[in-house]
């Protein structure tokens, strides 16, 4: 009853809740508790009067069963697409704060070399998981999640209960690029994907595919819904973008589920001598930095990966601090409108 009066939190206080109560962000409050260099006296007191006032109390059990190697694991499916560096920047910056360094592995979309690699780093103690892209499904994230604290980006699994995920909206983002596409007069509009047979229910392109099919209805075109798979991004699509381009059929727009498929397109109309918009307009996803170079000025829609880092690291510190309610962030994504539409 006293804690209501005071506007405190009646259930089991977090870190969460005291970084909260003294103004400051989690990171900050986990360098107090560990009395880490460079803390100033006037974030100590801010600090230590909230802990005080909220009678917060680190969950030593667990650290004491784990103990602290200040390392993260990320786990990446793979490093060639451009928009990944920048989501690393974000996370790191974060960890960085808290003294935290990342140590990272490539799965190479491969489910099997995904869940080695995260064992090894859980026999090799490190403190927290953050998996980008994950192959592997939900199910098998949340029986790693039980043995160590994981945040997973660009993984839609919201009712998951023992880790959390960081997302862009992904089904608004591919509406948003439906339309700004149709908003300019185009009603053959295609989407391009890729084989998603081995890959599980949670990864990005569900949601863009979802959200590509509600959009097309939305505006009518629903008749003229198409979506046209090429292999997975790990293998070569030249031979079928260069079949997508000089078929009969081809569409007057395409949505590229991704920069990764958008700008090869691209090369390839470039290739072929098909104008860009005047014969095919073109719009990506991520907006990677390539495609605001001015020689390939693709539209695409941002996610901002170095908030979608920084959530994503700010959630692990506060997971590894003890938090055990799962969170689920989504990011609105904005589409930027470049000369391929």
């Amino acid at each position: 009853m006293e804690k209501q009066k005071l506007g405190l939190p009646t259930d089991r206080v977090t870190i969460r809740h005291v970084a909260e109560h003294a103004g400051v962000s989690v990171a900050a409050v986990s360098k107090v508790l560990r009395n880490a260099y460079g803390v100033s006296e006037a974030l100590r007191t801010k600090v230590e009067n909230a802990i005080d006032l909220l009678k917060y109390r680190p969950s030593t059990a667990a650290r004491a069963m784990r103990g602290r190697t200040y390392t993260v694991g990320i786990l990446v499916v793979e490093l060639t697409n451009p928009f990944v560096p920048v989501l690393l920047e974000g996370i790191d910056a974060g960890l960085a704060e808290a003294n935290y360094k990342a140590m990272v592995g490539v799965g190479r979309a491969a489910s099997k070399l995904e869940t080695s690699m995260i064992e090894s780093m859980i026999d090799t103690r490190m403190d927290g998981l953050v998996l980008i892209g994950p192959q592997i499904s939900g199910s098998v994230v949340a029986h790693y999640a039980k043995q160590i604290p994981i945040v997973a980006i660009a993984h839609h699994e919201p009712q998951a209960t023992l880790y959390d995920t960081v997302n862009s909206d992904d089904f608004a983002g591919a509406q948003m690029a439906v339309e700004a596409l149709a908003s300019r007069g185009y009603s053959d509009i295609a989407m391009l994907s890729y084989d998603r047979s081995d890959s599980p229910s949670s990864v990005v392109a569900v949601q863009r595919e979802a959200g590509y099919k509600a959009a097309m209805a939305a505006t009518g075109l629903e008749d003229k819904t198409r979506i046209i798979r090429h292999p997975h991004p790990s293998e070569s699509r030249t031979n079928e973008l260069a079949a997508l381009l000089s078929s009969e059929d081809r569409p007057r727009a395409i949505f590229a589920w991704s920069d990764l498929d958008a700008i090869p397109l691209l090369a390839a109309c470039h290739e072929l001598g098909i104008d860009v918009p005047g014969e095919l307009a073109v719009i990506g996803y991520d907006d990677c930095s390539l495609a605001g170079q001015p020689a390939v000025s693709l539209s695409s829609v941002n996610q901002d990966p170095l908030e979608l880092g920084a959530r994503a690291s700010e959630l692990l510190l506060s997971r590894i601090e003890g938090r055990e309610d799962a969170q689920h962030v989504l990011f609105p994504p904005k589409v930027v409108l470049r000369r391929s539409v």
